[in-house]
């Protein structure tokens, strides 16, 4: 049980620890050659790394990005994935947001212990995010400690996502860490464009001249992803996402395919569409516009 500090009565939050030897240690963490021995874990971390999905960037953050990685965060969590980033100000916090508040789940990586939520502006979103996913650390406690903390602590999100997306960067971002640790793991990297005059944009620039793939929303996540075949408890946009095909198929024959009635999957199309996973056809065929899910 531990207390966050700089919140006088703050409830605590309740740690375990799990060990690299045990079948409960996060699985994408043993692909690290520098896999921590254990980590800390509060919340519910139970969520395979292809249902995983980074979004991280500059602390300060422009309108743009923030609103960038709120959205793509939100249209993840409602595809069914899990949003993971670093508790950070900025993009971080605007990604935790953004997935918290189209109700799906998100884990946030620290790199301090748990009884110093780091920055302790963010204890609040902590506890929301514990509520709604997990925390993961892998220190057993205090504050961050020496200067590559945060450079550490970034390879722990990239080991736990299938894909990384980079929303906006410095040069000598933080962020970049984390597409490098992603690469060195053999997981693609995502970047999203941004004004070339603007400093935050230069690492992500930089990262789309290295090779990183473009991202300009959910589609392009979902097609740097490798397909799968959606399981019994997937929602309905992943298996209309299963049933859409490059040849138009009806409304009819993709309801029949994903189980729904016409009328909820004709609802659920349209968000598609608006979200660029979907095109719309006439006499009411649809197209996959996008990738599919993992």
């Amino acid at each position: 049980m531990i207390a966050p500090s700089g919140v006088a009565d703050a409830p605590r939050i309740r740690a375990h620890a799990r060990h690299r030897d045990e079948a409960a240690y996060p699985a994408g963490l043993r692909d690290l050659s520098d896999a921590p021995a254990r980590v800390f874990v509060a919340g519910a971390l139970d969520a395979p790394v292809a249902r995983c999905v980074a979004i991280v960037g500059s602390r300060a953050a422009s309108e743009y990005g923030r609103a960038f990685a709120h959205r793509l965060a939100g249209d993840l969590a409602q595809a069914g994935f899990v949003v993971v980033s670093g508790l950070a100000h900025g993009i971080d916090a605007a990604a935790h947001a953004g997935a918290l508040e189209a109700r799906g789940r998100t884990v946030g990586v620290v790199p301090a212990g748990l009884d110093h939520i780091t920055p302790v502006q963010h204890v609040a979103l902590a506890r929301r995010i514990e509520s709604n996913g997990a925390l993961l650390t892998e220190r057993e406690s205090g504050p961050p400690f020496g200067p590559g903390a945060f450079v550490r602590r970034n390879r722990l999100i990239a080991a736990l996502s299938a894909v990384t997306v980079v929303v906006e960067a410095a040069e000598r971002s933080g962020a970049l860490s984390t597409a490098t640790a992603a690469r060195a793991l053999g997981r693609p990297v995502l970047a999203v464009p941004g004004d070339v005059d603007r400093p935050s944009s230069r690492g992500t620039l930089q990262l789309l001249r290295e090779g990183a793939r473009v991202c300009g929303g959910i589609a392009d996540v979902l097609a740097a992803l490798p397909p799968r075949a959606p399981g019994a408890d997937a929602s309905p946009r992943e298996r209309l996402f299963a049933a859409l095909a490059s040849t138009p198929r009806t409304l009819a024959e993709l309801a029949a395919a994903a189980g729904l009635r016409e009328q909820e999957a004709g609802a659920e199309l349209v968000q598609m569409e608006w979200a660029g996973l979907a095109r719309a056809l006439p006499g009411q065929r649809w197209a996959r516009a996008g990738g599919m899910p993992a």
